[in-house]
């Protein structure tokens, strides 16, 4: 069979162009991933290293992976250490790693792979099975572990597979570590190294689903027996879409079941039903559907990606983004239950949070795209602790809370809000818009000449930094925009007098410009969106290429 395809990438073209039809040939795929030794460049994004299973995720390159982070561990470079969270090699062995993985194809042997490994070098394994991001994120504050190695690529499609690292204080791994982890297992791919299999033995298993449930009513930033009381004596509905991934059972073992909650695609499927399992405004459809059939007076629907790190909110009349749920989350935890300290939201994130925060007192922390530069704000030993922590594409975690986005804290939180304030989640969204102002952001880009990606294009946008400074005026939309703010954390943000604003960050990798605006009204974003455009084409001359879809 594997004579018909030249790679696994022609293979999975085939699955996923008919996923009903030909997901018996992932006994293919799995040939490519135990067969394939071709190198691959190993790069850990803002959420770990990510490849396609069978082309450069594949055995070979796992085992090179770990044995890069053992040798990480023996080196006990100070810097590592450091972000780690740890003496040294000896307290690693002594505390122990944390192994598991999403419900993917081939997780459970990928994550073999890497305990055998782990235990060749005497360091202390768990075996967490499928388990969710945030509940490895807990599971190290409640074992004490050293780290966690967690085998999933988030909401990418069902072709990948991929690699997460949250070192001792449960948070995702800073660049300290993953640059190391980059630079050892490059170097060992450029010199052809082969790791050989280790059989796992012995295997210590865990439920982290349980010590997220202690974590969390130990933190107490949720209150979970409202909650229940909420769903056992109120009239609504609930309805929890899966999507087939690893959050299916988890809000059950927390709150219990009840008739009034509907769980959808929760059943075992490596393609996820041909669709990619991100919570998007599309795959939204089937829990509209069971909303708009209810008769509740009180209703929610949310869908969760495989990882549980990311959600989206609707009701029965709106879909809730995060840039409007984090704005929520803020002004419930602080107005409802009190909460002091700051926000923290990525750069690219809606405003609406940032007037709030204003009429409210609160300061307001904007990092860089990457859930890990969330990290000062999260930690239990910080003096400045965020109240909520989110960033626009559908990642949250909140005071007290884990380090790791949480599509579960979001999902409780969400209950929590209707039960207090007896409202829908977009009643409850247009009171707080009412008082603090209507916000509309959105995002799109263009496509520019291939010689420009990476540092030519950092290089060429850098100029609208030093033309579009405090105090200048534009043209948007045949109105004058004066200049209130500019951010230039991550690429750069114009925020205009009126609250509108618009950001222009290059792709550090590809021959792309993303925009990220928002307008004060629906009709206004077509106005931002071509001012973004033409300042990024003025700034780039004739190297810009097409929109983007």
């Amino acid at each position: 069979m594997t004579e018909q395809f030249e790679n696994a990438s022609s293979c999975w073209k085939a699955i996923l162009s008919d996923a009903g039809r030909n997901k018996g040939l992932l006994s293919v795929i799995e040939k490519f991933a135990r067969e394939n030794t071709a190198p691959a460049k190993i790069v850990f994004g803002t959420s770990g290293w990510r490849g396609e299973i069978g082309t450069d995720f594949t055995f070979h390159n796992i085992r090179v992976v770990t044995a890069a982070i053992i040798e990480m561990f023996k080196c006990n470079d100070s810097t590592v250490v450091e972000a780690m969270g740890v003496k040294d090699f000896r307290e690693i062995q002594r505390r122990g790693v944390i192994v598991g993985h999403d419900n993917r194809f081939l997780g459970t042997d990928f994550a073999k792979e890497v305990i055998g490994l782990l235990q060749k070098e005497r360091i202390k394994t768990w075996y967490a099975g499928e388990a969710i991001t945030p509940e490895f994120s807990s599971g190290i504050e409640m074992l004490n572990a050293a780290c966690a190695i967690n085998l999933t690529p988030s909401h990418n499609p069902a072709n990948y597979a991929g690699f997460k690292f949250n070192p001792s204080d449960g948070g995702p791994a800073g660049s300290e570590i993953t640059g190391k982890i980059e630079e050892i297992a490059d170097r060992m791919m450029d010199r052809s190294i082969t790791i050989a299999p280790e059989k796992a033995i012995d295997v210590e298993k865990i439920d982290l689903a349980e010590l997220y449930i202690r974590y969390i009513t130990e933190r107490k930033t949720l209150d979970i027996e409202k909650i229940q009381d909420f769903i056992k004596s109120s009239d609504c509905l609930v309805c929890v879409d899966n999507v087939h991934g690893a959050t299916r059972g988890k809000l059950q073992r927390i709150i219990g079941q009840s008739p009034k909650i509907q769980y959808l695609r929760t059943g075992d499927d490596y393609l996820f039903g041909g669709v990619a399992p991100e919570p998007s405004e599309k795959n939204m459809a089937a829990v509209e559907a069971v909303l708009r059939k209810s008769p509740a007076r009180l209703k929610l629907g949310i869908i969760m990606d495989p990882d549980g790190d990311r959600i989206r909110f609707a009701d029965p009349g709106i879909q809730i983004p995060m840039n409007y749920f984090g704005g929520m989350a803020l002004h419930f935890l602080h107005v409802y239950k009190g909460i002091n300290g700051v926000v923290a939201k990525s750069v690219g994130t809606s405003n609406f949070v940032n007037a709030i925060a204003e009429k409210l007192g609160i300061p307001v922390k904007e990092t860089k795209v990457g859930f890990k530069n969330f990290r000062p704000w999260l930690l239990q030993t910080s003096t400045l602790k965020a109240i909520a922590a989110f960033e626009e594409s559908d990642g949250i975690s909140g005071y007290n809370h884990t380090l790791e986005k949480d599509a579960l804290f979001g999902l409780l939180l969400a209950l929590e809000m209707m039960a207090v304030t007896g409202k829908n989640l977009g009643e409850y969204l247009r009171e707080i818009m009412d008082e603090f102002g209507y916000y509309y952001p959105d995002r799109s880009g263009i496509s520019v000449d291939p010689a420009l990606a990476g540092e030519p294009l950092l290089k060429g946008l850098s100029v609208l930094q030093a033309q579009y400074k405090k105090g200048t005026t534009l043209d948007i939309g045949g109105e004058k925009r004066t200049v209130k703010d500019l951010i230039t954390v991550d690429g750069t943000k114009i925020v205009f007098d009126d609250g509108s604003w618009l950001m222009i960050r290059p792709s550090g990798t590809e021959p792309k410009v993303r925009f990220y605006i928002e307008a004060r009204t629906e009709e206004g974003k077509k106005a931002v969106f071509a001012t973004a455009e033409r300042l990024t084409k003025e700034a780039l001359g004739n190297a810009w290429k097409e929109d983007l879809c």
